[in-house]
C-alpha cells in the first residue's frame, strides 16, 4: 500500500485516512443525520418535561397524607360521593337526635336522598320537614347537591328465599299466626 495517495484535482499527494480519521468522519456523518432528524446528537440529552424532578416543586414530590388524599379525591371526582357519605355519618348532627332516632338515610342517587322512617307518623313528619332539610343539606354540601328527599315508611321484613323454604309459605309471617 502507498503511504500517500494522489489527489486527482491538484496532483499533490495526501495522507491516506487512518482508523481514527474514519471514526471521526463516521461520527460527523451520524451527527449530521441526527440534526437532520431533529435530535440533539453529541450534546446533552434533552428530557421531556415532567420526567425528572428538580429543585422546584412538582406533582411527584412527597406530600402529607391528607394533601395526597385531597388531591386524589379531586382528580377522581369523588368529592360529591364523599360529601354525601359524610352526611350519612353526620345524620344525627344535621337533623337532630330525635329525628335521627326514628329516620335514617338509606341511599343517595341522582341528587335524591332516600330516607326510611320506623313509623308512618315519623314519615309524615319528615315529609313536612323535607324542604328545610334540603336547604340545610345544600348549605352543608353545596347548592344543588340534594334536590329532593324521598321519605319511605316502615318496610316489612325481607322475604327469606333460599333452599330451606317450605313450599307455599309466605315468609317469616307464617310463624306468627
Amino acid at each position: 500500500m502507498n503511504e500517500h495517495a494522489k489527489d486527482p484535482q491538484e496532483g499533490r499527494r495526501t495522507p491516506e485516512a487512518s482508523g481514527v480519521d474514519l471514526a471521526r468522519q463516521a461520527l460527523a456523518a451520524a451527527r449530521e443525520q441526527a440534526r437532520a432528524r431533529g435530535n440533539a446528537a453529541g450534546g446533552k440529552k434533552r428530557q421531556q418535561p415532567g420526567l425528572r424532578s428538580g429543585a422546584r416543586a412538582d406533582g411527584r414530590d412527597p406530600m402529607p397524607l391528607m394533601a395526597a388524599l385531597d388531591r386524589l379525591r379531586t382528580e377522581r371526582g369523588w368529592e360529591m360521593p364523599m360529601a354525601v357519605a359524610g352526611v350519612m355519618e353526620r345524620w344525627p348532627e344535621i337533623v337532630g337526635p330525635e329525628i335521627a332516632a326514628h329516620c335514617e338515610p338509606e341511599r343517595y342517587e341522582d341528587r335524591e336522598l332516600v330516607v326510611r322512617c320506623d313509623s308512618s307518623a315519623w314519615a309524615a313528619q319528615l315529609k313536612l320537614l323535607a324542604p328545610q332539610l334540603v336547604a340545610r343539606l345544600n348549605a352543608d354540601l353545596g347548592q344543588g347537591t340534594v334536590r329532593l328527599i324521598k321519605v319511605q315508611g316502615p318496610g316489612g321484613r325481607p322475604k327469606g328465599y333460599g333452599p330451606w323454604r317450605a313450599p307455599g309459605s309466605k315468609g317469616p309471617g307464617d310463624t306468627y299466626g
